[in-house]
């Protein structure tokens, strides 16, 4: 099944023999660390195992939101905001930012009363998001024919282009001096006086100071290699893409039945609102406990399954040495099958309430695999009893939007200078240290 046209990036043919940081994963956390690491100076090396941004990095909605998030992502978001405009300056490169709106749907009173409260976190920033009614409404989301009391609409969120982004800050940190290496898995890590000396990949060793774990959906994986244990599951979202469109709202929208932006090629990427697909595999039932918080929170947004990907990931090993093929080297790319009942769903639903979309011909349909932690929020962080290795990984479907600002903060750590903003609650120490975990809507 292929997913979406990625623009290629192609990675150096010589593995350098010793840099200052290894990043392993080439999504926008990955590419962001290196591109923030190597404008700081350090000699970086980023390692792929298959292509640059492949996965989830180009598979997601394209929104760049502070609205709606949980209220622990706030500041990381709002220095993200800051970071986006100047972004195709920076690379020499277009990533299709713009700052085009974003609107949640209120039908009730309730709705109206609940985002209302969530805005509060919003105020110390000084960010345009307010409540909008009636003729405000109407002005945004022109052609919209559902029930609605108004709306939670921040204008300062934006979008931005999946299949173009990742591969432009990935140039861009070569540009810098960083090595970038697709098709080249990490199999492990070497260590020194108990601190890490380097890795091991299927071209050869590089050795480093200091690793990045950037992996994605994988991490958990490489982390219990290596003794680590990470919890993390996946859920999987179904995604659309129209032909160039006339007509439709030049902000996003979501509800639970549908959401939508505008492209920069004039299309609609289209999914649902709240329904995700959650593949039932061996690892549900070892963290179900931890994950039992977060099911009862939202469990109505998940529709549960049970299919060849058990299956599949029961036959991952889950220890390997350095000098074994390792799993990832036989899946290069994770590219599940989109989920043709939610396609049909959730374009009917977009027709109905902006007739717009009676028109749209569909161009293409993809799913991605979504990393998710048991409060839905990232680990940016150093890993205790690890010298030298840290963790970027489990953005929960929100790694998108704040990708370069999550890059900045990891390589802050790296490097230990004063981080943007508290990386408190991004820890890895969490999952461990008695904290209740469980995500947090802000209302």
């Amino acid at each position: 099944m292929p997913g979406p046209r990625v623009t290629p990036v192609h990675g150096d043919e010589t593995l350098p023999d010793k840099v200052d940081v290894v990043v392993i994963g080439g999504g926008i956390i990955g590419t962001s660390t290196a591109l923030e690491l190597s404008e700081k100076g350090l000699r970086v090396a980023l390692c792929e195992k298959g292509g640059i941004g492949q996965e989830q990095s180009s598979r997601n909605w394209g929104w760049v939101r502070i609205s709606r998030r949980d209220p622990r992502e706030i500041p990381l978001m709002a220095e993200a905001l800051r970071i986006w405009p100047g972004m195709n300056d920076r690379t020499g490169r277009e990533l299709g930012y713009k700052r085009a709106g974003i609107m949640f749907s209120c039908r009730t009173d309730e709705d109206m009363a609940r985002y209302e409260r969530w805005s509060e976190h919003l105020k110390p920033y000084q960010l345009d998001s307010r409540m909008v009614t009636g003729a405000e409404f109407a002005e945004v989301m022109p052609g919209c024919e559902e029930p609605v009391k108004g709306g939670l609409y921040t204008s300062v969120d934006g979008r931005a282009e999946p299949q173009l982004a990742a591969p432009a800050i990935a140039e861009a940190a070569r540009d810098r001096g960083a090595a970038i290496l697709t098709e080249t898995a990490v199999r492990g890590i070497e260590t020194s006086a108990g601190a890490v000396s380097g890795v091991v990949t299927e071209r050869g060793r590089i050795g480093c100071d200091a690793v990045v774990l950037a992996g994605g959906a994988w991490s958990r994986l490489f982390a219990g290699n290596l003794g680590i244990d990470f919890p993390q599951l996946k859920v999987m979202n179904t995604v659309l893409r129209t032909e160039p469109l006339e007509g439709g709202p030049e902000a996003a929208y979501w509800t639970s039945e549908y959401a939508f932006r505008k492209r920069k090629d004039g299309g609609y990427t289209i999914a649902s609102g709240s329904t995700n697909v959650v593949d039932i595999v061996p690892d549900s039932f070892r963290l179900a406990l931890r994950y039992l918080p977060a099911l009862q929170h939202q469990w109505r947004d998940l529709s549960f399954r049970v299919g060849p990907r058990f299956g599949q990931e029961a036959g991952y090993a889950r220890k390997w040495r350095n000098d074994e093929a390792s799993p990832f080297e036989y899946t290069r790319v994770l590219d599940p099958k989109p989920h043709p009942r939610i396609i049909r769903k959730t374009l009917k639903a977009a027709a109905k309430y902006f007739p717009v979309f009676e028109k749209a011909k569909i161009a293409q349909t993809w799913a991605g695999y979504i990393d998710v932690t048991p409060d839905a929020v990232p680990v940016i962080s150093a890993v205790d009893g690890q010298p030298g290795f840290f963790m970027a990984s489990g953005f929960s479907g929100h790694g998108f939007g704040i990708g370069p600002a999550a890059g900045r903060l990891m390589s802050e750590l790296v490097t230990g200078r004063t981080p943007c903003v508290d990386p408190h609650h991004f820890r890895f120490s969490r999952f461990s240290d008695g904290t209740k975990l469980r995500p947090d809507d802000g209302f």
